[in-house]
């Protein structure tokens, strides 16, 4: 299984920075005593790329590395290896590199606070899953080239992505959206890709509704946050303070929006466009609700069938495949 964060754009819209949060916010959910401690293969190509000197060098370490030749730095859109190479040495020979370099030294430092936190991330997996892989990771600079790539045995990480509003360098992407580059979410993203993913996300491939939608993110976040156990909603989510504290406040007219206009059921793909997609704002809801709201709805449900249902557990949380079922043996009726 291999997934390009690219390919999950809709998905990865789910992260923000924030200076404070909401009480609630701050809490954390039920975090695991692990015993056999996870220390994840590491491995920082940053220097090696931005040191490139010669063509013949560049071709050595992506011949070494194969994946991120073919995926990251994605070989098959070039016409032939010799415009590949020639484009690739061109970007790390550039020297607005160097900044980008000295920008990751900045905000990554030696990369070990990033370590530790998918240490931890894959240790909880592990406690979970005790038979899952884990993954090396490789992190690279990539002159903006591609966030993450990610597959059961190795993630690779463009750290560049995720510098901050602080860099000078940002990736080309919406203004709504740059704010979910920053160093507190990559971990959060990896956890979040491997959540949506079938691996261990089950669903109903034959049910197009925008409620099986909604359950698969909502089961996605649910996932993460338990990888992760003291990471705020908020940074999963991707909404600021304001909007995570309204989107809570008025659940209930979220709900009675969603039900008034039928969404639930609905299987167009302008429907889940509307309220699953990236954007800043559901303005179908009103003019203040935030983009995705489907899927914060989504993951209210699953919390509450699993507060329902405390006998679960999280894999067979992520096992139930019947989306209406799940919906439906949740009791979700938010009130006033």
């Amino acid at each position: 299984m291999v997934l390009s964060k690219r390919n999950y754009l809709v998905l990865f819209a789910v992260m923000a920075v924030l200076a404070s949060c909401g009480r609630k916010d701050r809490e954390c959910v039920f975090d695991p005593d692990v015993n056999d401690k996870v220390e994840i293969p590491w491995l920082s190509l940053s220097d090696s790329l931005v040191s490139i000197a010669s063509k013949s060098d560049l071709v050595h370490l992506l011949t070494r590395h194969p994946v991120l030749r073919d995926y990251f730095f994605n070989r098959t859109a070039y016409p032939n290896d010799s415009v590949f190479i020639n484009e690739l040495y061109k970007r790390f020979t550039n020297p607005y590199l160097d900044t980008l370099r000295m920008d990751v030294k900045r905000v990554f430092g030696d990369e070990q606070k990033l370590r530790e936190q998918f240490n931890e991330a894959f240790g909880n997996l592990r406690y979970y899953y005790p038979q899952v892989e884990i993954p090396r990771i490789v992190t690279v600079v990539s002159g903006l080239e591609t966030d993450l790539f990610v597959t059961d045995s190795v993630i690779y990480i463009g750290l560049d992505y995720y510098l901050g509003p602080g860099a000078r360098f940002r990736p080309n992407v919406y203004q709504y959206m740059l704010r979910l580059y920053s160093p507190e979410t990559v971990v959060p993203a990896v956890m979040l890709l491997k959540g949506i993913s079938d691996e261990f996300n089950f669903t109903n491939p034959e049910d197009k509704t925008v409620l099986a939608d909604m359950i698969a993110y909502g089961k996605a976040y649910y996932f993460a946050k338990h990888m992760l156990p003291c990471v705020p909603d908020s940074v999963l989510i991707g909404y600021t303070a304001e909007e995570i504290a309204g989107s809570r406040e008025n659940a209930h007219l979220i709900w009675y929006r969603l039900v008034e206009d039928q969404v639930l059921y609905a299987t167009s793909h302008l429907i889940k466009q509307k309220y699953l997609d990236p954007r800043p704002k559901t303005i179908e809801v009103g003019e203040k609700c935030p983009g995705r709201i489907g899927q914060w709805v989504g993951w209210e449900i699953v919390k509450s069938y699993m507060e329902r249902h405390p006998q679960t557990t999280l894999p067979e949380l992520m096992q139930m495949k019947d989306a209406d079922v799940l919906f439906k043996q949740s009791g979700y009726r938010p009130v006033k």
